[in-house]
């Protein structure tokens, strides 16, 4: 009886010495666990690259010039000597495109006016005359409710293209405030709107073929910016000299130096 008892105790107080296994495996489970749940949390905590969508065939590429949009011809190419687009977001490189050819369109406009405008002028009674740089003033005093509908025009359309195209001034203010993003004066372009895209098509010109499309755009923009270089000299050119630009151009005016 005493050896049994001895025996017991003894296989007792050995197995309090003997190594947990079922201890060692919850604890490495849970070691497994923990890392498992750190990993997770590093690959949430990684920022998601933004998904742009496709517009008109362009998908904006933050790595390419000016963000991939058409516009580079040669023999100039991706031209920006003075790194304007550099280190720019895609919000920024679009809000400075929907400027370019938005200028560029009033350009074309302006140097259709000069020449056709100080030449053919039938409205008002012929009382528009003179360099096209004196007409608007003209019109003010001759026709003041025509003025006053053309600038209410102006103003409708411009609203029309802003809220076509922007964000509502209230929500990008939020935004870049949130965003910490300072300069743009609320100004946020909608992340589904093609800059100079507002959807005025009336005779149904526009491609629906991406690259037709580019090429369509690229077009628009080069001419948009000759007229704005165009625009600009005659302007400059009529109010330091006053003749009318036609004028200067014709061949009388050329080949008879004493009427410069």
């Amino acid at each position: 009886m005493k050896t049994a008892f001895l025996l017991t105790t003894l296989a007792v107080s050995a197995s309090a010495f003997a190594p947990s296994t079922v201890n060692v495996m919850k604890t490495t489970l849970s070691m497994s666990d923990v890392d498992v749940s750190i990993e997770a949390e590093k690959v949430a905590e990684e920022p998601a690259p933004p998904a742009y969508p496709t517009i008109n065939g362009w998908t904006a590429d933050p790595k390419a010039f000016c963000a991939g949009l058409p516009g580079a011809v040669a023999p100039l190419g991706d031209f920006d000597p003075l790194g304007f687009t550099k280190d720019l977001t895609v919000q920024q490189i679009k809000k400075y495109r929907e400027s370019e050819i938005t200028h560029g369109r009033v350009g074309m406009l302006a140097v259709l006016g000069f020449l056709v405008g100080e030449n053919f002028h039938p409205l008002f009674g012929g009382a528009i005359l003179g360099p096209a740089n004196t007409h608007l003033a003209q019109v003010q005093d001759a026709a003041p409710f025509f003025f006053a509908f053309l600038v209410a025009s102006i103003a409708t359309s411009e609203l029309g293209r802003a809220n076509i195209g922007w964000v509502e001034p209230v929500e990008a203010m939020n935004y870049n405030s949130d965003n910490e993003i300072k300069g743009s004066f609320g100004a946020l372009l909608r992340d589904d709107y093609y800059p100079g895209d507002i959807g005025f098509d009336p005779m149904g010109l526009k491609p629906t073929d991406p690259t037709e499309y580019a090429e369509m755009q690229t077009k628009e923009l080069n001419n948009g910016r000759l007229a704005m270089l165009a625009a600009i000299g005659m302007i400059v050119q009529e109010q330091i000299q006053c003749p009318r630009t036609m004028h200067r151009l014709s061949d009388e005016h050329l080949s008879n130096p004493s009427s410069r």
